[in-house]
């Protein structure tokens, strides 16, 4: 008989009922007596509408992703216990073109089924929470959505109109706060009880920022933890025996208000069970070692079983819960927690899928996939050059460049007739396909020739809307200095030293177009990853130039960008909402199509306006994909050469400063 793909180390094998047949069961469905019962509550989070295990933007099959595969561990965990719910934790609703597609295409109707919301139905889930993406297409979009559903969304912290009330618990919510499921459990001895488990779940308050077009005057956040500590008691006042929170928050051990990533200061907050977070794209346990109330090898947060599962369904996060009866209640004596990827590597790091599609999730979106596939594939012009992001973080890079040729296009013509006519326009753009937890496929690559709607969505992941701000010189030069954390401080005369800061994201790191500039490695960082001073007296930009002249700190310049770093994402120093000039209502998205329309042919060749100071016996190393090595000559301004291989499939590259 071949083992079974579920097999876990929290596992063992027991005889069944069934002659000659073995399940998989966990140790709790063992030792659990009379009045104790294995509850496992599974997690799916950050699916971003990967249904399937296909990557639109590469337009070919990825084993990487997809619901329809973790479905086949959800499937196969149900089978290991007797007890199991089954829940999702946000950021469902957005994240590839089939999202796209019916957001800008198809549409939503009242009564329309949305193509993610008819896979989960299938999977039949006990309750769900929101993500940030979640209101990317606005709320009535998302109410339309969620209509579909055939579970209950709650999120206690996302208010209704413009003010907070006194109390939390007054507030008008757009969701019900939590719901309380009686869910029906067998014991040790085999006896059926009535278990009350409650579900509350939480969004990050930062989404007035990141979508404040769709949110300002409709709704308001409150803090995720003060937020808990007000609904958790009224939920045991209701009769919950379990109070699972459904975060969509991750972890971050530097306590704050208003905190995005809260779920280990929740894990605090009394009366919670158990607590499901996402946000990241991370996995837990794992992960977050030395974070202080952090337990990576248990799966703890503040010693309450917490799980986050990845992201594009990579892994199911898995909580089992061993609860016995209290008098007339239920309470946790113990708990196991575990993400189960979808995938493993073998000893080449190829990707070897560990489960395959289940048929229901898959015949669910079968319609709308082909659909998508359709969208991607329409051509919208040409060009000249190939569009490739595996030295985006080292070089001026072409995927980033032609980003900023559109956005300058764009702004300069709804400007033109405007106070703002006569000022220099700049761009801000980022990468955001540049490899990191999205793996060594996880790169931009465009080939010379025709552009299709699916090589734009791959140029730029996101519906980000256009802005435009009105800076100083000197808040552009800061700009760069938060950019330019991304890089290492590096020791002169050091050969082979690591550049690239992992815990600073690509999507972070903005190139400015419109004025030349150098990164002085030798310096350290002025800000940290999280925006704040790291070094005041850092400086890593050096040679700013506009117009071929130093940069006058007191000159003023309008930059195109995004609504999310044009309304503070990032915490890059002084970009906040009050600078902004121009909120456009196109995303930067068909501002590219239409740029790329309107000149029949482009020319993505990076510019090199930018690269390092120059540092004698010099060098660093940095990964990325495995193809980056047939773009390696075309790189201007910078010596790269390879360097062997990197870790989990990654190529090794250095550069001689």
């Amino acid at each position: 008989m071949n083992a079974s793909p579920f097999l876990s180390r929290r596992s063992f094998l027991a005889g069944s009922a069934a002659a000659g047949a073995i399940v998989m069961l966990h140790p709790f469905s063992a030792r659990a007596q009379a009045n104790q019962a294995h509850l496992r509550i599974m997690e799916t989070t950050d699916i971003h509408v990967a249904v399937l295990p296909y990557d639109y933007y590469a337009d070919k099959p990825n084993d990487t992703m997809g619901l329809a595969r973790t479905a086949s561990i959800i499937d196969g965990f149900r089978k290991e216990a007797t007890n199991t719910m089954l829940i999702d934790n946000g950021d469902y609703l957005q994240g590839n073109p089939m999202g796209d597609w019916i957001a800008y295409e198809r549409g939503m109707k009242d009564g329309d089924m949305h193509p993610v919301i008819a896979a989960m139905n299938t999977l039949g889930y006990d309750c769900g929470t929101v993500g940030n993406h979640e209101f990317n297409y606005g709320l009535s979009f998302l109410d339309k959505v969620n209509a579909g559903a055939s579970y209950p969304i709650v999120c206690a912290n996302l208010v209704k109109g413009t003010q907070l009330a006194a109390n939390p618990r007054d507030d008008k919510l757009y969701f019900k706060p939590y719901v309380i499921v009686d869910k029906t459990v067998a014991d040790g001895a085999g006896a059926e009880h009535k278990v009350r488990v409650g579900f509350i779940g939480f969004v990050p308050p930062q989404i007035m920022i990141w979508d404040s077009k769709n949110l300002v005057g409709n709704v308001v956040t409150r803090d995720i933890v003060e937020t808990a500590a007000a609904w958790v008691p009224q939920m045991k006042e209701e009769g919950a025996d379990i109070v699972v929170a459904l975060s969509h928050s991750g972890i971050d051990a530097k306590k704050s208000d208003l905190m995005e990533n809260a779920s280990l200061f929740l894990a605090g907050v009394e009366g919670i069970d158990a607590v499901f977070t996402g946000h990241q794209h991370l996995v837990f346990p794992g992960g977050f070692a030395g974070l202080e109330g952090v337990d990576n090898d248990k799966g703890t947060l503040m010693g309450k079983p917490a799980v986050q599962g990845g992201f594009w369904g990579s892994h199911m996060g898995l909580i089992d819960l061993l609860i016995q009866r209290d008098g007339n209640s239920w309470k946790v004596v113990d708990a196991t927690s575990e993400a189960r990827p979808i995938y493993t590597r073998d000893a080449d790091r190829k990707v070897v899928p560990s489960v395959q599609n289940l048929a229901a999730v898959e015949n669910a979106v079968k319609a709308d996939h082909e659909s998508t596939l359709a969208y991607i594939r329409a051509p919208v012009g040409n060009t000249s050059a190939p569009l490739y992001s595996y030295f985006a973080l080292v070089a001026d890079d072409p995927s980033v460049q032609i980003v900023s040729q559109a956005q300058i296009w764009y702004i300069k013509d709804l400007i033109k007739d405007t106070q703002w006519k006569d000022l220099p326009v700049l761009s801000a753009a980022a990468p955001f396909k540049a490899g990191g937890r999205g793996g060594p496929e996880y790169y931009t690559d465009v080939p010379a020739g025709a552009v299709a709607i699916k090589n734009v969505a791959d140029l730029y992941l996101y519906p980000n809307t256009v802005r435009a701000v009105v800076i100083t010189g000197a808040q552009v030069k800061e700009w760069l200095e938060m950019s330019a954390g991304i890089f290492n401080k590096v020791e002169a005369g050091k050969a082979d030293q690591p550049l690239i800061n992992l815990d600073f994201p690509s999507y972070n790191f903005d190139v400015i177009d419109g004025v030349t500039y150098k990164i002085d490695l030798s310096q350290p960082a002025k800000y940290t990853s999280k925006g704040e001073v790291a070094d005041a007296g850092a400086n890593r930009i050096a040679d700013l130039m506009y117009d071929g002249k130093p940069i006058d700190p007191a000159a003023k310049f309008v930059v195109a960008t995004n609504n999310y770093r044009a309304g503070g994402g990032g915490n890059f120093p002084d970009i906040k909402s009050d600078k902004i000039i121009v909120e456009a209502p196109d995303t930067n998205r068909d501002v590219i199509v239409r740029f790329i329309v309107d000149q029949g042919t482009i020319n993505p060749s990076a510019d090199a306006n930018w690269n390092f100071v120059p540092m004698a016996g010099t060098t660093v190393l940095f990964e990325t994909g495995q193809k980056a090595e047939q773009f390696m000559a075309d790189v201007k301004g910078v010596k790269i050469e390879r360097a062997g291989d990197g870790e989990g499939g990654f190529a090794r590259y250095r550069i001689t400063l």
